[in-house]
């Protein structure tokens, strides 16, 4: 098993990629601010175990023995759907860019958390490798 296979940096790298896609699907807002009619949108998350099971949402059984039935490739994939923000004008433009600024900022902020856990994660690997004494 290498070093890319643990479960906890596989599930890092999964909440990485999704905050990836949501500051893409927000920057597509914004860009898309005074177009007639565009309608803003935003990426789902399962935070609820058993909808997360149901999706699929980059979630994976292990097949711990060759005898195991061997799970469906499913992988992580991303879904945006409409989420007009509070205003709509009289274009039909629902887009609101301080909503989508302050989506922006949330997603950045748990990119930064999520990148001081992997470095902190790594920190702990790095000292489990270490020779005693040292």
């Amino acid at each position: 098993m290498g070093i890319a296979d643990l479960p906890l940096l596989g599930q890092i790298k999964g909440r990485l990629s999704w905050l990836d896609e949501r500051q893409r699907v927000v920057a597509q807002n914004v860009a898309n601010a005074d177009t007639p009619g565009y309608v803003a949108r935003d990426l789902n998350q399962p935070t609820d175990f058993a909808a997360a099971m149901r999706s699929g949402g980059g979630v994976q059984m292990t097949r711990t023995s060759a005898m195991h039935i061997a799970p469906a490739g499913q992988t992580a994939r991303f879904e945006s759907t409409a989420a007009p923000d509070s205003e709509t004008t009289l274009d039909g433009n629902a887009v609101v860019v301080e909503e989508q600024m302050l989506k922006m900022a949330e997603s950045r902020m748990a990119y930064d958390a999520a990148i001081g856990f992997y470095q902190k994660s790594m920190q702990m690997l790095r000292m489990a490798a270490r020779p005693p004494g040292r």
